[in-house]
This record gives C-alpha cells, structure tokens and sequence, in this order.
C-alpha cells in the first residue's frame, strides 16, 4: 500500500519522509519563492557576483538547477560573455522545464544526471543554490571536494544552503521565526506541518560550521559569507 500524500502547498502532494522533487516540478517555482526567504533576490545576486569570475568561453557549473530560472538570470545579466553553461540536475521533469526555459540561449547546456558523478571540465565558476542540503551528508565531502578540484585558480563556488542553528536554543529560536515568515506567506498550519514531515531523512542541513569545514577540508582559503537571513545562507568561495 502506497503511503498516503498530505498537500505540503501548491497543491504538492506528497507523503510522510517522502518529499521529492518529480512531485514538486509542475508548481516548484510558486511553492519555493514562497518557501525561501529573498529566493529571487539571491538568484539576481548571483548573477551580479558571476560577472566578477565569467570570462569568454570558460564553463561554469550549476547542480540541482531545477526549472533553470538561476541559468536564465546569470546569462540574461551577462549577455555579452561567451560561456558554456552546463546545468545539472537528476529530475526528469526539473530537466523538462529547464530545457524549455534556456532554448533560445545557445550558450545552456541542461543534463539530466548526477552531480557526484558528472564529469566537469576546468570551470571559472560552480553554483549550487540550495541543493547540497539534499545531498546524503556521508558522500558531501565528497561533491565538495569535486568542485574544488574542477575550479581553476581563482575561480568561485557560490554555494547556498539551508542551515542548523549552532545550539538547541537558537535552533528553536531559527524554527519559530521561520514558521512565523511561512505563516506570512500563505501557507496554512496544515501544510508547514506536512511539509516538514515530509522533508524527515530527505533535507538534512549542516550548521554554519559544518559548511565550513567541508569547504575548507576541500581546500578553500578564501570564504565569505555573503548573505544571511534566518536559516538560509550563501558563501562564496574562491580557489
């Protein structure tokens, strides 16, 4: 018996510890704007800091690029740069969309596959906006380690991620506000409820510290963060 779906918004209907991105891609766009907070705002965020690291026909790397609206605000900012985009991600139907979004700029790639397993070419620039979170944290190190590797020497990760507070009491500070800033949004008791029960085993944050040490284990000197609000955190990392 297949395990009963309980509507976490947007009409994504998914079960308990069963959240997953196939379930989500039809209105993916309207449940996470609402979801993240300055979702928008960190993609055309982005997009500014990548024109300090794109040059003329350098590749850069995007994971978990969902509908592609990340790929779509980085080329449109900047036009006028010859680059190779590959967009990744391991969600047929995130792929579908993405495809659809990206066809008229000749410069996207999007592929349907693994980002532990793709094999990159030296990069100026590797984004992931929050989706190493739902990577299994006992092979994280590992992905981190791979980015660093295929940057070159001065290239950037731009890495955004959902994180733990540092102790019981600012987790449960992070988890009140949080559920306050979703409240605000639209989403009904019901539906926070279902959506975290739904992300149980599926979501797994490290606090700031453990990002931190992935990315210095990896080999990054140079880290900073670079936007902050609540739960939600993006560091630049330059090789």
């Amino acid at each position: 018996m297949s395990a009963k779906a309980y509507n976490t918004g947007d009409n994504i209907n998914v079960g308990n510890a069963q959240w997953n991105f196939s379930a989500a891609a039809k209105n993916f766009d309207e449940h996470v704007k609402k979801s993240v907070p300055f979702y928008e705002a960190g993609h055309d965020y982005i997009a500014q800091l990548a024109s300090f690291f794109l040059r003329d026909q350098a590749v850069v790397y995007e994971i978990g690029c969902s509908t592609g609206e990340l790929a779509h605000r980085v080329l449109r900012h900047n036009s006028e740069k010859k680059v190779k985009y590959v967009a990744i991600d391991n969600v047929a139907p995130m792929v579908t969309q993405a495809k659809k979004r990206l066809k008229d700029d000749k410069r996207a790639r999007v592929v349907l596959g693994d980002a532990l397993t793709h094999s990159y070419k030296p990069c100026c620039l590797y984004l992931s906006y929050y989706t190493i979170q739902f990577i299994k944290p006992c092979v994280r190190q590992e992905l981190i380690n791979k980015i660093y590797n295929a940057l070159e020497w001065g290239g950037a990760a731009i890495i955004y991620e959902k994180v733990r507070g540092t102790d019981a009491r600012f987790q449960d500070i992070l988890t009140q506000l949080y559920t306050d800033y979703k409240l605000a949004q639209g989403f009904t008791e019901a539906e926070i409820i279902h959506k975290t029960r739904s992300l149980k085993g599926v979501l797994e944050p490290f606090s700031t510290a453990g990002n931190m040490d992935l990315f210095k284990r990896a080999g990054f000197v140079d880290i900073m963060m670079i936007q902050k609000y609540l739960c939600f955190e993006g560091y630049l990392c330059i090789k």
